[in-house]
């Protein structure tokens, strides 16, 4: 593994020289692939194009994080800003010096890469979903064939900068980030032959929740119990991270953990409460086009809300609040008020 491990580096210090002048730009492609913009921007508008896809979306980008979470656990993966400072690989040689970035200490083992992994997953998800809505219009063969091959090729070129950023950063090595978008894209795969989701009973939602997160924390406490600590990563990140500032707990592995049981349970949430029947009595362009935009200017307001971190508790169940509201907000609250204060169409009132 050092010997994959050194060529990982040598590749990121590669890009870090070639494209030094790309900064900003594998910084801001990294903070796109994080699942937050799934959460907060994709999620919203699907809901109100296509519900069924919005749906999947969730399922695909929770339940793979979780199953990244316990594969990083597994696998305990490397990062590269910790391990080139760590290794005997090099001998007495001097050791290769590689940049960090304010994104690039987080707290978790390194393989597969969740960035890779989610954006893989949800990519695929919108991308056969497009396809699928465009060959129900039966256009033209050829024109099929090519917007295919469009969207297909856009989203390689999507995954491609993502790994390349996450390699940049020097947060992933590159057999991490490979294995991140093959993972994504197998859960992908399987939600797209998985037909309960889409009618889950508040019920299920809970027990799914549930079952994810006492299999984690389960996990966690026996391997804890038979000696091995899972949060070793913690220690290696605060250590080797050049700014103390930036090793931020919202990276952590139960950080992660509680803000997509958040997400989930969010979900079922809105989507049983009453006042998403509310919704459905009014489907109209107009209609949904203001839920979407009212969804998103609440969900950035949201997104703006920070939390302290000197309590651990208080800030994972503030957290997962935060995160279950973020579902809430566009698929219960928003279509409530907006149908109540919107004028009555006039078959409606004639009711």
């Amino acid at each position: 593994m050092d010997l994959l491990h050194s060529w990982g580096v040598n590749l990121a210090i590669h890009l870090q020289t070639e494209y030094r002048d790309y900064e900003n730009v594998f910084q801001w492609v990294s903070s796109v692939a994080d699942l937050h913009t799934t959460f907060f921007v994709f999620f919203p508008i699907w809901f109100y194009l296509c519900r069924d896809v919005a749906v999947k979306l969730i399922w695909v980008a929770v339940v793979g994080d979780w199953l990244n979470l316990v594969l990083k656990w597994v696998l305990f993966g490397e990062r590269p800003y910790w391990w080139v400072h760590e290794t005997r690989f090099y001998g007495p040689l001097k050791h290769p010096e590689l940049q960090q970035f304010p994104i690039t200490c987080e707290t978790g083992p390194g393989s597969p890469s969740g960035h890779a992994m989610g954006s893989a997953g949800v990519g695929y998800v919108m991308v056969t979903a497009v396809l699928s809505i465009v060959a129900e219009r039966k256009i033209p063969v050829l024109c099929y064939r090519f917007l295919q091959l469009m969207l297909w090729m856009l989203l390689s070129l999507v995954e491609l900068l993502v790994c390349m950023s996450r390699v940049y950063l020097a947060a992933h090595f590159p057999h991490q980030v490979v294995s991140g978008v093959i993972s994504g894209l197998i859960v992908a795969e399987i939600f797209s032959r998985v037909q309960w989701i889409y009618s889950a009973s508040l019920k299920k939602y809970f027990i799914v929740t549930l079952f994810l997160l006492f299999f984690a924390v389960g996990f966690y406490v026996l391997l804890k119990a038979l000696g091995v600590d899972l949060l070793w990563t913690l220690a290696k990140a605060q250590k080797c991270c050049i700014n103390p500032d930036w090793v931020l707990m919202d990276t952590s592995p139960f950080a992660s953990l509680l803000r997509n049981m958040g997400t989930l349970l969010g979900l079922g949430f809105g989507l049983h409460l009453s006042c998403y029947n509310e919704r459905k009595k009014n489907s109209s362009a107009p209609f949904r086009a203001g839920c979407i935009f009212v969804s998103l200017v609440l969900l950035q307001l949201l997104d703006s809300m920070t939390f302290s971190s000197n309590n651990q508790l208080i800030f994972y169940l503030l957290s997962f609040c935060k995160s279950a509201a973020a579902l809430v907000v566009p698929t219960a609250l928003v279509p409530a008020v907006i149908s109540l204060i919107s004028p009555k169409s006039k078959h409606e009132k004639d009711m």
